[in-house]
C-alpha cells in the first residue's frame, strides 16, 4: 500500500512457515507505505507459493533477495534470523525482527553491532507491545507509579503434537526462549530495566524466573510450552499502592499488531531515526536476561543427581 506523495518501501520476507503465512505475509501486504516485494525461504517451493499468493517475487539466492528490497521482515528460527539479519543490516536494510533476536549473547551482540554500524532502523515484534489496548494500559501503569512487583504465568501448548508451532527450535529451547521474551518485555516496561535474574526449572520445559529490576522491586514468571490444553492461558499483572493491574488479554489479531510495528519501522526508516522502544538493542537486553537464566538452568542440571539416586535413610 502507498502513502500519497511517497514511494512505498519495498520489504522482503525471510521465512515461509505457519507464522510467516498467517501473520507476516498478510501484514506486509496490507500496511500503508509498504510494498510486499520479495520472499526468501529455505524451502524454495514454499517460498514460490507464498510469493505467488501475494504477487511478490520468490528468490533462491539471499544476495539477490537483499538487493531488491529496502527492508526485511523475519519469520524464521532465531539463529537463522540472526545470521541473515547481520548480512541484511550491513547491506543497509531496515529490520523487522522476531523475538528472541538470537539464542546466544554472541549472536545477539553481533546483530546489534551490525545494526548500529549500518545505522539502519530496527523493530523487534514483541506482539503485545504493539497492541493499542496494551499501550494504553502501560501508559496508565506508568502514570500511577508506586508499583512494588509483578507476576506473569504463561502456560502454552506449542509442544502438543497437532500444534503448528511445534517446531524444532521450540522443542529445543522451550518456553524460556519463546514465551518469556514477551513477558520480560512487558514487566520491563512496567517496572523498569531488569538488572539480574534468578532461574529455576520444573518438569519438562517449565521455567521459573525472578526478575530483579533496577528500581529495587522484583517480579516473578512461570512459562512452559508443554501445558495441557485445558490449562492454556496467559496472565500478567503488577501490584503496589495503586492496587493490582492486569494486562489486557491478547486480541487474537497479531496481523494488526504487526502492521503497527511495520508502520513505525517504515516511519523511522524514512525519517532517519534508528531508535525505537522495541529496537534491536532492547531485544538484545531482553536476550541477555534469557541467556543468563539459561546458564543457571544448565548449571543446575549438571549438579542435579541422577533420577536413580536416593539419599540414604538417616535412621
Amino acid at each position: 500500500m502507498t502513502i500519497p506523495g511517497q514511494p512505498p518501501l519495498r520489504f522482503g520476507l525471510v521465512g515461509t512457515g505457519h507464522w510467516a503465512r498467517i501473520t507476516h505475509a498478510p501484514a506486509l501486504a496490507s500496511t500503508e507505505g509498504i510494498e510486499f516485494a520479495a520472499v526468501w525461504g529455505r524451502d524454495a517451493e514454499a517460498a514460490a507459493a507464498l510469493a505467488a499468493r501475494h504477487q511478490a517475487t520468490a528468490y533462491s539466492e539471499i544476495d539477490a533477495f537483499l538487493a531488491d528490497v529496502d527492508g526485511v521482515a523475519f519469520s524464521v528460527p532465531p539463529d537463522v534470523q540472526s545470521a541473515i539479519a547481520v548480512r541484511a543490516a550491513l547491506a543497509g536494510k531496515h529490520l523487522l525482527l522476531e523475538k528472541p533476536i538470537a539464542t546466544s549473547d554472541a549472536r545477539a551482540d553481533a546483530l546489534a553491532q551490525a545494526v548500529q554500524d549500518a545505522r539502519v532502523a530496527s523493530v523487534v515484534f514483541f506482539t503485545a507491545r504493539f497492541q493499542a489496548d496494551v499501550r494504553a494500559w502501560l501508559a496508565d501503569v506508568a502514570s500511577k507509579g508506586h508499583w512494588a512487583g509483578g507476576s506473569a504465568v504463561w502456560l502454552g501448548t506449542a509442544l502438543q503434537a497437532d500444534s503448528p508451532f511445534n517446531t524444532p527450535w521450540r522443542r529445543d529451547k522451550g518456553g524460556l526462549w519463546d514465551l518469556a521474551p514477551h513477558a520480560v518485555s512487558l514487566l520491563w516496561a512496567c517496572l523498569g530495566p531488569v538488572i539480574s535474574v534468578t532461574a529455576d526449572a520444573g518438569r519438562g520445559d517449565v521455567t521459573h524466573l525472578v526478575l530483579h529490576h533496577q528500581s529495587g522491586v522484583t517480579s516473578t514468571m512461570t512459562v512452559t510450552l508443554g501445558a495441557p490444553a485445558a490449562a492454556e492461558g496467559f496472565e500478567l499483572y503488577v501490584w503496589g499502592e495503586p492496587g493490582r493491574s492486569a494486562v489486557p488479554a491478547e486480541t487474537g489479531e497479531p496481523q494488526a499488531a504487526l502492521r503497527v510495528a511495520l508502520a513505525e519501522l517504515a516511519d523511522n526508516a524514512r525519517s532517519g531515526r534508528v531508535t525505537h522502544p522495541c529496537d534491536v538493542h532492547f531485544g538484545r537486553a531482553v536476550g541477555r536476561v534469557l541467556a543468563d537464566a539459561q546458564r543457571q538452568l544448565d548449571a543446575a542440571r549438571r549438579r542435579r543427581p541422577s533420577p536413580a539416586y536416593r539419599p540414604r535413610s538417616q535412621d
